[in-house]
Formats: structure tokens, C-alpha cells, sequence
């Protein structure tokens, strides 16, 4: 696979996995910077976690780069973007750059579009999901749910649950729909204990 170069918004506890959509709202002149270069090209843009949030953080190996999809530029500069997952991207290197913002050489990888979770896989997921929405007090609509591909429930479930920065990236990079699903059971298992109160993570 040949490496390509993409320009990043490095982001912790955001992620966007292929097919899904991610809503930003960008107001950093540098991110500006970015949108508007990626408007006038191909109109992507590279999501990864860094480590850490300190200028020029390193980044974790793994991230997704997304499409914009939708654009509203507002008067002062900004934009609300929404940005669909087009593939997951291994991290090669960053590269040299004098653009405000970063750049990386990253390896796109090719995703399976016909994974399936078994019936007791799809079942153990949906029951964890329902005792992890009781526990913090989350409103569901279980119908709407229950009529998800596997796919899109997994990795919806993946991309928007309330987890930390190293749980987000474990997620992302775990390989196959049935690896993805259990730790996402596991995942839910160890952030719903406690107090919701105590130990609830902002949901990016």
C-alpha cells in the first residue's frame, strides 16, 4: 500500500470510524487554516489522538481520515464541519511542514465491508449496552437501535461512548468486528461501575 499525506487535527477522546460522521465546530486559526486548505483540495482531513494535550504532542500509530460532508463557515472565521469516516490510516511519520498546522505520511488501510457478529455476540453487546445506559442514566431509543447493521452499532457504540483517551484508541485499532465488539463489552463493563456522578467522561 502506498503511503499518503495528510494533514491532521490531533484530537483526544475524538474519533471517527469509516462510514460514520463526526461534527466539529473549529475556531483555532490553524484548524481554520486547515479546513479551508481542505476545502480547496480534497477535503480531507486526518483525525488522531495525541498523547498528551501539549503543544506538538506525540500521536498515537492509529487515526481515521475523514471527508467533510457538510460545511457552514460562519462570518468570524470559524466553521461547523461534519467530517465521514473514509478509512483508517496507520501513522508512517510526521512530516516537515510550514503550514500552521501538522502533517503526517500514513498508510490507509483496507476495512472488510461484510463482517458479522454472531448471534450470541450481537445479543451480549445490546444486553451490556442496556445495563451500561441504566447505570448512567442515559436515554435510549433501543428500537432504533436494535435495527443497526453490526457494523454500524459497533462501531457507532465505538466512537461516541463516554471512555477515555486510551480506551477510544484501543477501540479504533482493534482489528475485526468480533475483537472490536468484546473489548467494547469489557469497556463498558469497567467504566459503568461506580457512582455515574464520579466517574462520568465527557462525551466528545
Amino acid at each position: 500500500m502506498s503511503a499518503v499525506r495528510l494533514p491532521i487535527f490531533p484530537l483526544a477522546g475524538a474519533i471517527v470510524f469509516p462510514g460514520l460522521q463526526l461534527p466539529l465546530h473549529i475556531f483555532e486559526p490553524r484548524y481554520r487554516d486547515l479546513v479551508g486548505s481542505a476545502l480547496a483540495r480534497d477535503r480531507r482531513i486526518a483525525m488522531i489522538q495525541p498523547h498528551s494535550m501539549a503543544e506538538g504532542a506525540p500521536l498515537f500509530g492509529m487515526g481515521c481520515v475523514g471527508r467533510i460532508e457538510d460545511v457552514e463557515a460562519l462570518e468570524d472565521g470559524r466553521y461547523n464541519i461534519v467530517l465521514e469516516g473514509q478509512a483508517r490510516f496507520r501513522l508512517i511519520r510526521e512530516l516537515p511542514v510550514t503550514t500552521s498546522y501538522r502533517q503526517i505520511e500514513a498508510e490507509l488501510l483496507v476495512e472488510p465491508e461484510d463482517e458479522i457478529l454472531s448471534s450470541p455476540e450481537r445479543a451480549a453487546l445490546e444486553a451490556e449496552a442496556r445495563r451500561f445506559a441504566d447505570r448512567q442514566r442515559y436515554s435510549v431509543d433501543w428500537e432504533s437501535v436494535a435495527r443497526l447493521d453490526d457494523m454500524s452499532l459497533v462501531n457507532g457504540m465505538s466512537q461516541i461512548a463516554p471512555f477515555d483517551t486510551a480506551a477510544k484508541q484501543a477501540l479504533l485499532e482493534a482489528e475485526g468486528l468480533s475483537t472490536r465488539c468484546e473489548l467494547l463489552i469489557q469497556l463498558m463493563e469497567f467504566f459503568g461501575r461506580g457512582d455515574p456522578e464520579e466517574e462520568r467522561v465527557t462525551l466528545q
